[in-house]
């Protein structure tokens, strides 16, 4: 049962996200994006501190190991982040709005990917960029559905959450190197269902490491914490008029308050 419900979450994210994006990309909500990327960072928090951590440390695990864990969960997202491996930064598709007023909050790998993204290793570089991160992201939803399928449906919705805004830079990429929507669709579609390859191994792998289920969940909380602090919020950091401002704290409270509404129903059954 646990493994079926890892099948349908995981590849909700992983292909549930690349349709959204590409409705969201290529029809008339284009202009939601910055919506999408606060509405995203309020979910992945919610479902970090709301969710994640109170799960791991209701465990027998010490809370100084797990906090040690959360530390360097930060550290190697990060690290993977300058790998460049991870979130080959979804910036590609703000790139041009962004430059002209980002005040120190540009990542640089999102404008540097921007700037080669008219070759097809550019293309290539993102596809696996992005195969790796959905299995990571299958990994994770795999480690909440062990401990709690509540908690699984949870973490779905925050990967599939974040990963809408990421797929659609995807989409923007692959989309100057082959002028081809349904090309590029296909394969960020196939790099998602990815999410459930990494879903599957998550589900071995937790199940061989039982004990060390409250360590997964703290690696998938500093993965949530890490996208959302470093890579969504920066992008909302740039010089707003009050009123878009307040819009966008609307959003981020929006995506808390989605996780919290998802948890509720998850509660009633």
């Amino acid at each position: 049962m646990t493994l079926i419900a890892i099948l349908i979450g995981t590849l909700a994210a992983g292909i549930g996200s690349v349709w959204l994006a590409a409705v969201l990309s290529f029809g008339a909500l284009a202009r939601y994006t910055q919506h999408m990327l606060s509405m995203a960072a309020g979910a992945l928090l919610a479902t970090a501190f709301m969710h994640l951590l109170p799960e791991a440390f209701e465990s027998q695990a010490s809370a100084h190991d797990l906090f040690m864990t959360l530390l360097f969960g930060v550290v190697f997202f990060f690290l993977l982040d300058k790998a460049e491996l991870w979130h080959h930064g979804h910036e590609h598709h703000h790139a041009s709005e962004t430059t002209d007023h980002d005040h120190g909050h540009d990542h640089g790998h999102g404008h540097a990917h921007h700037a080669g993204s008219q070759s097809v290793s550019g293309a290539w570089a993102v596809l696996a960029g992005d195969s790796v991160h959905c299995f990571g992201d299958g990994v994770l939803i795999a480690s909440a559905f062990m401990a709690d399928m509540r908690l699984g449906v949870i973490a779905s919705l925050a990967v599939l959450a974040h990963e809408v805004p990421h797929h659609m830079g995807d989409l923007m990429v692959l989309r100057t190197s082959s002028a081809n929507k349904k090309a590029a669709f296909v394969k960020v579609s196939l790099a998602g269902a990815v999410t459930a390859i990494g879903g599957l191994s998550g589900y071995w792998l937790v199940d061989q490491l039982q004990d060390y289920l409250p360590y997964f969940l703290v690696v998938a909380s500093s993965s949530f914490m890490y996208v959302a602090l470093a890579d969504l919020i920066p992008q909302l950091q740039k010089r707003l008029s009050a009123r878009e401002t307040a819009a966008q704290i609307a959003w981020l409270i929006a995506g808390i308050l989605l996780v919290t509404a998802v948890s509720g129903m998850a509660h009633g059954h």
